[in-house]
């Protein structure tokens, strides 16, 4: 096999890397000629004690480790690749409260009560709620825009609202209190954005300012419940329900998972339009149901997760040791060739369509695919019909981050 000729010191998780751009070429390497490769890393730089991480960059063996948690654990050191190097372990160790970071049994106890409020049935009856908000967030753009001649910033008045709103409509958190919610996830997950200025004790007082918000909105469900995902999950009375606390990491959860990622999800997929008038107009004329999923491939919002090897095993022709880190890179697993026919094309047709934007399948992978999915449809169908002759105005802002691909801002106009 031959070595992948990257420069001495890279590291894919490097914030400044990510700032900067999607390290597709650097993956592409690895794929070809090491595609389960040793990263090493200064001890600590990352929050974790080791000298590295194995970073696995092909589609299939991505499914693998993610298929496989017997093998690869999500709760030893977290699913979080790379925190800030000033992060203290217990300030890691208590993110293993959070689903994302728990392993089966637990993870399955816990899933098996949240999904209660994402069955089809539930998502469907939030839609018509959804499409309104939607329209609404749309035409309130044209407003700002015609203010402004022409010109607005697409993630802050289009991308951040509705995510914001669904999950304000999912668990009954009053409208008002959205930008709350916003506030708080970008501190938990802008930790390594200058711009922010946020250290990792601002970030924890954040995620428990919203653990205690939720704690209340559970506690006032359970004294006088409602018809809403927060009765379901902590009112009902004996077993298979959540504790307050529970419900209050389940939040934490949402606000960074299902927001961020959707929102990058669709600014990136705005600016893949507007980079690409062919598949806009092509959108604007059949809005294919194929495109919210080669939206979310094309964007791979979640550069990286990670996992720990609990045992000594085999992976890729390399041989893991019990304790390794393994970074699963769903950017470099969603553009290989191997899987998909020219990926470095925006297809809003591509069918089939088998990316791991929304993880590689096995327990964890996204409870919330078919909200966002429909989130994208309904926020591009407004686009479509309320702004078709959006323009970019400039180039994207990208978020200083470690394993998020985020866009902080991003000019068009109209008209």
């Amino acid at each position: 096999m031959r070595c992948p000729h990257l420069p001495d010191g890279f590291d894919f998780t490097d914030p400044d890397l990510l700032q900067s751009r999607v390290p597709h070429p650097e993956f592409a390497q690895l794929r070809q000629a090491a595609p389960v490769w040793w990263c090493a890393q200064p001890r600590g730089i990352s929050g974790f004690q080791d000298d590295g991480y194995w970073a696995v960059t092909r589609h299939a063996d991505v499914k693998y480790v993610s298929t496989h948690p017997e093998l690869f654990s999500s709760n030893t050191n977290t699913a979080v690749i790379r925190f800030n190097e000033s992060i203290s372990r217990e300030q890691i160790d208590v993110q293993k409260l959070i689903m994302l970071n728990m392993d089966p049994p637990e993870h399955t106890r816990v899933r098996q009560i949240v999904q209660r409020g994402f069955t089809p049935r539930a998502i469907r009856s939030l839609e018509g709620a959804l499409r309104d908000r939607a329209r609404g967030i749309v035409d309130a753009a044209l407003s700002e825009a015609d203010k402004n001649d022409g010109s607005f910033d697409f993630v802050t008045h289009i991308a951040v609202e509705l995510p914001l709103q669904a999950i304000a409509e999912l668990i009954g958190v009053p409208q008002e209190d959205r930008t709350k919610i916003f506030d708080w996830s970008n501190k938990m997950a802008a930790y390594d954005d200058p711009e922010y200025a946020i250290t990792e004790e601002i970030g924890a007082e954040a995620a428990m300012e919203l653990v205690s918000y939720a704690m209340n909105l559970a506690a006032a469900r359970k004294e006088c419940p409602a018809k809403d995902i927060v009765s379901q999950l902590v009112a009902a009375e004996g077993e298979g329900n959540l504790l307050s606390d529970e419900f209050g990491f389940f939040v934490i959860l949402l606000a960074v998972a299902g927001n961020e990622t959707t929102r990058n999800a669709i600014s990136h997929g705005m600016h893949a339009f507007l980079t690409h008038p062919d598949q806009w107009e092509l959108y604007k004329r059949e809005r294919p149901a194929t495109a919210a999923e080669e939206i979310v491939r094309w964007a791979t919002p979640v550069v990286a997760f990670q996992r720990t090897a609990t045992q000594d095993t085999e992976l890729g022709g390399q041989k893991i040791t019990a304790g390794d880190r393994v970074g699963i890179f769903y950017s470099s697993a969603n553009n290989d060739p191997e899987v998909f026919e020219e990926p470095e094309r925006f297809d809003i047709t591509r069918d089939p369509n088998p990316h791991l934007g929304f993880g590689g399948g096995g327990p964890h992978f996204c409870l919330g695919k078919s909200l966002a999915v429909l989130e994208i449809n309904l926020i591009f169908n407004a686009i479509a019909d309320v702004l078709p002759d959006l323009r970019l105005a400039g180039d994207p802002r990208r978020l200083r981050s470690a394993w998020l691909n985020g866009i902080k801002g991003l000019r068009v106009t109209h008209g």
